[in-house]
């Protein structure tokens, strides 16, 4: 694999970030997030590890999408399938969950959830990146807050609280026939502040069959009524077309990392998401107020795969005519949520929150064969492989309901006491009606689950606190987790799994001195019920095995000079089955250790320079847990940006180098089946190649 940073080049960087730890000062008594108990509350009150991502910070770097802000400034694990520019489909594993993160990591947008129902990725391109004032990142479980999901962290991306005037306008250019423009109109008129955000993003791709292309806008009016008394209301849309190149066969670095697998030449996906939020907070006396926010979203997402109504694809491993997949599949879904909360104020026994929250979700799908494929259907019916249908039909349907409660009270001079509860039940019922079933397979189950935690949080000098915390959190089944395979390959309805509980024990704290700031986590937590896939099965179950995780996490902030700013973190994690007959054995797809480094150098009024380095150590290849300790393990990578920035007047203009060193590199690889030409099966290892160094040229102007 080729790696252009030296080994003393990296050591050097992270032991002087390790010393002075650094990014742009942040003062936590001043620092006011909602992630805690979602309503407003200063970040030092806060018992748990939380990173706050500003809009200077971002607009500040060479982030061009969410999921390299949140991997750039944020320091968390980013995986993509695709990789490119655009970074569509990317995952971020805060918890060390590996293949199942994106459904153990709760995306938040103003509080409300952007996780879809089944495993698909989350829709980043839905907000326009001019459209967010501040990120929050919540190491840990966080479901007595927010509920499902919310195992391994939760990232609330703020677009609520921009009340200043700004009109602004920035167009990128760069490598690989990348353009992308973005805007922002955001003006207030006495008390009513009117934002339009929208974002065009397009590029060819550095691999065959990797153009892809994304469009957001964004509206949203707040009106503020008296005090902390306000309503808004937001509408959004945003629409992707993406190819998709496939997997490379090999082990990372071998192969054509830019050739297209050949069953993916010409597939593709599109999607389309639109929705409304809108919520109210209002004052209702001096101790006590009331907020509720609702939303109701659609996605439309198509798959066009044109290799499977080939000649070619229609030869199986069993030496016979059969139609190895569909050849386009649409998704159709809506979402709707209701959340009601009450914040009382009881003075000397401290606060408390009770709340309730409802969703009701809905899927459908439909998978629909060439006509190739449909003659070798027609041919075999009766034959005990088909069922007189010519296409695959699912839906599904969820409703949750949830209360909860979440108090801090004070005990003693600067200790706090708080904890929380919520218990949440969900009715699913799904249907499944297969070309190779006899006849259509329905469920239906309603489970519950509770979460909880207590904390203690020691304020013992102003701006400094330490705390100790236990969490149980927990996450219920995605619908497509329904659905298993067979022997022969089909997708048969596996049954309604019961939802994975994690307990956590976790130490922390944050110290400020000076212009320094300091923050840190040890974890250990224990999850049973632990929601995978088996390839032994080739079923989604509930493992019967305990999966452990433990870990330290470290983030720091300084300013070294007025002009001069360093930062460094990172994260030392371990992750495996503690019991069973895998005891011992790893989770694939999580890395020991991630570090990051970030500085920046202000050379006058006009220039600025600056650079961000990420390492991610070595990890194992996504496979079956039985045969992964005897597997190769995906290289470790380091990855570097810089950039020089140039303002005069309203301009400003950008120059970005991404991947400097050129770093051949994955974020995801496995082992095990994959597709040959002719329709048959072989087992190895595959990857999917990041792109390579990158140069990027942005010009903004701001009325």
């Amino acid at each position: 694999m080729k790696q252009q940073f030296s080994s003393k080049m990296l050591v050097a960087l992270f032991c002087g970030a390790a010393i002075s730890f650094g990014a742009v000062a942040q003062n936590s008594q001043s620092t006011v997030i909602v992630s805690g108990s979602r309503f407003e509350e200063n970040l030092n009150e806060v018992p748990a590890n939380v990173k706050v991502i500003t809009r200077d910070e971002i607009a500040n770097s060479t982030s061009n999408n969410i999921p390299d802000v949140l991997s750039q400034i944020g320091g968390l694990n980013v995986r993509s399938t695709n990789g490119g520019q655009l970074n569509l489909d990317a995952t971020v594993d805060m918890g060390g969950f590996g293949a199942t993160a994106n459904s153990n990591t709760l995306i938040l947008v103003d509080g409300q959830r952007l996780n879809p129902i089944d495993s698909l990725g989350v829709a980043w391109e839905s907000i326009p990146i001019d459209s967010i004032e501040r990120i929050e990142i919540v190491q840990g479980g966080a479901s007595v807050q927010y509920g499902n999901g919310a195992v391994g962290g939760v990232i609330n991306i703020i677009t609520n609280g921009g009340k200043t005037n700004l009109n602004q306008a920035s167009i990128t250019a760069g490598s690989f026939g990348t353009y992308i423009g973005n805007a922002i109109l955001r003006n207030k008129v006495e008390n009513t502040t009117l934002q339009l955000t929208a974002n065009s993003s397009n590029s060819q791709g550095w691999r065959a069959n990797s153009a892809a292309n994304a469009y957001a806008f964004d509206a949203k009016v707040s009106q503020a009524l008296g005090g902390i008394d306000n309503v808004y209301a937001d509408a959004y849309y945003s629409y992707t077309n993406q190819q998709l190149p496939g997997g490379v066969v090999g082990q990372v670095g071998q192969g054509n990392p830019q050739a297209a697998k050949f069953n993916n030449i010409g597939s593709s996906n599109t999607g389309v998401n639109s929705g409304i939020r809108a919520g109210a907070i209002k004052g209702l006396s001096e101790n006590y107020i009331f907020e509720v926010d609702a939303s109701y979203g659609n996605r439309s997402i198509g798959y066009n795969a044109p290799y499977y109504n080939s000649q070619d694809s229609l030869i199986n491993f069993w030496g016979s005519t059969y139609p190895g997949g569909p050849t386009s599949t649409n998704i159709q879904s809506w979402d709707l949520t209701f959340n009601p909360k009450l914040k009382a104020n009881l003075g000397s026994f401290g606060t408390t929150v009770v709340g309730y929250d409802f969703n009701k979700a809905n899927q459908g799908a439909s998978n629909a064969y060439g006509s190739l494929a449909q003659q070798a259907i027609i041919a075999n019916q009766g034959a005990g492989y088909y069922n007189n249908q010519l296409s695959n039909v699912q839906s599904a349907n969820l409703i949750n309901q949830s209360v909860y409660i979440i108090s801090r009270i004070p005990l003693i001079k600067d200790v706090e006491l708080s904890g929380g509860y919520r218990r949440q039940v969900q009715m699913a019922s799904a249907n499944n009606s297969e070309i190779t079933s006899p006849s259509p397979v329905t469920g239906s189950q309603t489970y519950g689950a509770n979460a909880g935690d207590v904390a203690f949080n020691y304020n013992y000098v102003k701006g400094q606190k330490i705390y100790a915390k236990w969490n149980q959190s927990f996450r219920f089944a995605n619908i497509d987790e329904f659905w298993g395979w067979d022997a022969m390959g089909n997708r048969i309805f596996s049954g309604i799994l019961k939802p994975q509980t994690t307990q956590t024990y976790e130490v922390g704290g944050e110290w400020n001195m000076s212009n320094v700031r300091i923050s840190g986590s040890a974890f250990q937590s224990i999850t049973q019920n632990e929601i995978r896939y088996d390839p032994s099965t080739f079923y989604n179950t509930n493992s019967a095995d305990n999966i452990g995780r433990k870990g330290v996490l470290v983030d720091s902030t300084l300013n070294a000079t007025s002009n001069f700013s360093i930062s460094g973190g990172g994260k030392y994690q371990k992750t495996a089955y503690t019991t069973g007959v895998y005891s011992g054995t790893s989770v694939s797809l999580v890395p020991d250790l991630i570090l990051n480094a970030r500085a920046q150098y202000l050379v006058n009024r006009e220039w600025a320079i600056g650079g961000v380095v990420n390492f991610v150590g070595q990890q194992m290849y996504d496979s079956d847990p039985g045969i992964s300790n005897g597997l190769a393990k995906m290289p470790s990578y380091t990855v570097g940006d810089v950039y020089a920035t140039y303002k005069t007047g309203k301009w400003e203009s950008k120059l970005s180098i991404k991947n400097i060193g050129n770093t051949a590199y994955s974020t995801y690889g496995g082992y095990g089946s994959i597709s040959a030409p002719g329709g048959q099966l072989t087992t190895g290892y595959y990857y999917y190649p990041n792109d390579p160094r990158a140069v990027f040229l942005s010009v903004k102007y701001t009325l």
